[in-house]
């Protein structure tokens, strides 16, 4: 009988082998564009995707020369804005204030990619509907469903559901490969990464 460990892993290989090559390269080129076109790039995610957000933001500022933000960054604007509107709207009222345009990109990392029916991250869904509106172009990597996310995107990844009991742990531990590999593509990449440039 295996143990606990060697079957999480096995799960995490079964996981690669059904990732979508076809996506990520097509992602790549999308957000290649945006940057191409001077537009901005809005990471969005609750709970353990917000803090990945952030660290995404810092790849793609730092290696791949985005101009990134995540409104989870700031937890006096973020409490703010949940206190005075509520926190359904909190990242729609942030990209409305910052004033997002056609040439942007949003970036979801979700678990449930938000469901309105559900009660779940409905603020990713009203932050969607604003981009849309604005006419950027939206990315996601998203677990389960994908919910509204996957519906709504220009370009969305749905990490594959390999055991029920783990799509949350699976789900955003991948979004760190996959934002990985596209900070290491070459159509995003500009700056080298410090440990690969010391010889």
């Amino acid at each position: 009988m295996t143990n606990f460990s060697t079957t999480y892993l096995q799960e995490a290989v079964e996981l690669i082998k059904q990732l979508s090559s076809e996506t990520t390269e097509q992602m790549a080129k999308g957000l290649a564009k945006v940057r191409e076109q001077g537009g901005r790039l809005f990471f969005l995610g609750v709970g353990g995707s917000a803090g990945n957000c952030s660290h995404a933001v810092n790849d793609f500022r730092k290696i791949c020369g985005f101009e990134a933000y995540a409104p989870t960054d700031n937890v006096s604007e973020l409490t703010a804005r949940t206190n005075d509107e509520g926190w359904d709207s909190v990242f729609a009222g942030w990209l409305k204030d910052s004033k997002i345009r056609k040439e942007d990109g949003v970036f979801i990392l979700s678990v449930g990619g938000g469901n309105l029916e559900k009660n779940v991250s409905p603020n990713l869904v009203k932050a969607i509907e604003v981009a849309k509106g604005a006419g950027a172009q939206i990315f996601g990597v998203v677990g389960k469903d994908g919910g509204y996310t996957a519906k709504s995107s220009d370009t969305v990844l749905i990490i594959p559901t390999i055991n029920q009991n783990h799509i949350t742990p699976h789900t955003e531990a991948f979004q760190g490969v996959i934002w990985h590999l596209l900070v290491s593509h070459p159509l995003l990449k500009q700056s080298e990464t410090k440990w690969e440039s010391t010889k």
